[in-house]
């Protein structure tokens, strides 16, 4: 697909978060992503995901906001088995797993601090 834009594909989701190193900590040792970079004087880091072109930017700031915002969803092959694995590191998650059949399982997990996250795994 084209765009009159000259969008080449990259994708970084930024989310705040109120302690920086914490929030690398879940994302690279519970997530799975790797480190970029750190830019301590501006608090900011972005994380590589396991989708080419596509980060996590993370955002140090005084007080996260509780309401709202993005909903960052990860596709993966097998929701129990992800799920799973979080749970077994004290994740917190939003309710059981949903199944909309024939179409996909949802699981929401939140970050340490209260940003939404999901898993989907496509039926």
């Amino acid at each position: 697909m084209t765009s009159p834009l000259g969008y080449d594909g990259a994708l970084t989701c930024a989310l705040n978060v109120s302690d920086l190193d914490r929030s690398i900590a879940f994302y690279r040792d519970i997530l799975g992503f790797q480190l970029q970079y750190k830019v301590d004087e501006i608090g900011w880091c972005e994380m590589q995901t396991n989708i080419a072109k596509v980060t996590v930017g993370l955002s140090q700031v005084e007080e996260v906001p509780k309401e709202g915002g993005a909903v960052l969803t990860f596709g993966v092959a097998d929701v129990d088995e992800a799920r799973g694995k979080l749970e077994a590191s004290d994740v917190r998650f939003d309710g059981p797993t949903r199944t909309i059949p024939g179409m996909v399982k949802l699981a929401t997990f939140y970050d340490p601090d209260g940003n939404t996250l999901m898993f989907a795994q496509g039926l």
